[in-house]
């Protein structure tokens, strides 16, 4: 059986500025692209049979750049990041300025109004397990890799919940823009093989 292959796109100015992005859909800068196509050797030594990926524009570019032209990739919304409601746009240090000691993970975030309702980190896990119920009915019936792309927060909760973890764990796995990272199995247990792994 193969693994699931977590590519997070590459960067961006609000990844590069700390700004939490959610569903703000910014494109990648000419170093993300950069990163995205570095991805590509990694990629292409794999036997990947199935690609979902997040709507969103700057992980749609990252599939783009590091996959064979013409390569079929499914669109998954259950790939886009957490929504962060009113602190959409925010760094962690304003954010705390706000509310002192706050932490995603532990706090949340508050809504934003209709336009930005925030989502909780439940509910973040809920989407993840979509997405990997999805992802392992692949596994199963083409023996191959699965490739995700997707973003920072949600493939940490993913992987959490892959590990049988609550998706508050997703806080153990920090994970940088245009990396790839791989969930395997070790003896029928399910665990991380490669993590974090730049271009």
């Amino acid at each position: 059986m193969g693994d699931i292959l977590l590519i997070r796109h590459g960067e961006t100015e609000w990844s590069r500025t700390g700004r939490h992005t959610g569903r703000t859909d910014v494109p990648l800068t000419p170093e993300g692209e950069l990163q995205a196509a570095s991805l590509a050797p990694a990629l292409a030594a794999r036997r990947i049979t199935a690609v979902l990926c997040s709507p969103l524009q700057r992980a749609v570019r990252t599939a783009e750049l590091s996959l064979p032209r013409g390569r079929g990739v499914v669109l998954e919304p259950g790939l886009m990041e957490w929504d962060y409601g009113a602190y959409e746009g925010l760094t962690t240090p304003e954010i705390q300025q706000l509310r002192p000691g706050w932490d995603l993970w532990r706090d949340g975030v508050p809504t934003g109004g209709p336009e930005r309702p925030g989502e909780t980190l439940a509910r973040l896990g809920e989407r993840c397990d979509t997405v990997l119920a999805r992802a392992e009915a692949a596994l199963h019936d083409t023996g191959g890799d699965i490739a995700l792309f997707a973003h920072g927060h949600v493939l940490r909760a993913l992987t959490a919940r892959r590990l049988g973890r609550p998706p508050a764990d997703g806080a153990l796995y920090r994970l940088d823009t245009g990396t790839l990272s791989v969930l395997g199995t070790e003896h029928g247990r399910r665990v991380i093989t490669g993590w974090n792994i730049p271009p």
